[in-house]
C-alpha cells in the first residue's frame, strides 16, 4: 500500500507538479486558477504512453496527464485547501434597562444591532445570561468584520441609551477560534442547566436584579436570535 501511494505521489509530481512549475513559475499560482477554472489548467497537461499497436509495433500516444477520477480528487483537495474560510468575529457586551418596558427596549436595541450588518457581514446577537450578550459576524475580511460589529455596538448603545439603559463593552470585536466558540457554548449550556434548577420565586428576584429578567429571547420574534 505504501509503495503504491509513493508511486502515485511521484507520478503526480512528474506529470502535474513539475509541468505546472515550468509553466506558471510556481505550482501555487496554478492552484489559485484551479480553484475557479480547473479545466484551463489541467486539461492542457498531457503525458506520453507507449503501447503495442495492431501490427505488433510499439507506438507512442499522447493522453491526459491524469484520469478523470484523479483529476476530480485533486481539484477537490486543492479547493478545500485554497478556498479562504470565513472568520468569525465576536464582541461581548453587557446591556441593562431598568425603565418600564425595559425588556422591549432591549429587544429593540438588539434589532438595531443586527440591522447594522450587511450581506457580506450579517450580524447576530445572542443572550448568554442577563445582562451578558455576544454579537457575532462571519466574513473573509477581518477588518470589515470588526468595523461592522463596532457599528452594531454603536447602534445598540444609541438605542438603549434613549431609554436610559446602559451598554458596556466587556470584550471588543476580535477574531475567535473554534475553541472559543466551544467554550462559549459550554458556558451557555451550564447557565441553562443552572437556570433550570432555580425555583420560580428565585426567577422573579433575578428579574428585579437584572432589569432584563429571564426572557425567552430566542423566541421573542424574528431577527433576534437564531
Amino acid at each position: 500500500m505504501f509503495n503504491q501511494l509513493s508511486y502515485l505521489s511521484q507520478e503526480l509530481y512528474i506529470h502535474i507538479g513539475w509541468p505546472l512549475y515550468r509553466k506558471y513559475g510556481h505550482a501555487f499560482e496554478a492552484f489559485k486558477i484551479i480553484v475557479t477554472d480547473p479545466d484551463s489548467v489541467l486539461n492542457s497537461l498531457t503525458r506520453e504512453v507507449k503501447e503495442i499497436g495492431p501490427d505488433g509495433q510499439e507506438v507512442t500516444k499522447v493522453v491526459p496527464a491524469v484520469s478523470e477520477e484523479v483529476k476530480e480528487a485533486l481539484v477537490k483537495n486543492i479547493r478545500r485547501r485554497m478556498t479562504p474560510q470565513p472568520l468569525k468575529i465576536r464582541a461581548d457586551i453587557e446591556m441593562k434597562c431598568f425603565q418600564f418596558d425595559g425588556v422591549l427596549h432591549i429587544k429593540d436595541a438588539m434589532r438595531k444591532a443586527e440591522a447594522a450588518g450587511n450581506k457580506d457581514c450579517p450580524v447576530k446577537i445572542k443572550l448568554v445570561a442577563p445582562p451578558l450578550y455576544v454579537l457575532t459576524t462571519q466574513t473573509l475580511d477581518k477588518e470589515q468584520g470588526i468595523s461592522v460589529l463596532n457599528k452594531a455596538i454603536a447602534a445598540c448603545t444609541e438605542a438603549i441609551e434613549q431609554h436610559k439603559g446602559k451598554l458596556v463593552v466587556k470584550e471588543p470585536p476580535r477574531a475567535v477560534s473554534e475553541r472559543d466558540d466551544k467554550l462559549l457554548a459550554e458556558h451557555m449550556a451550564k447557565l441553562r442547566n443552572d437556570n433550570e434548577e432555580v425555583s420560580g420565586d428565585e426567577d422573579s428576584e433575578e428579574e428585579e436584579d437584572t432589569g432584563m429578567g429571564d426572557v425567552d429571547v430566542e423566541n421573542s420574534g424574528p431577527g433576534i436570535m437564531e
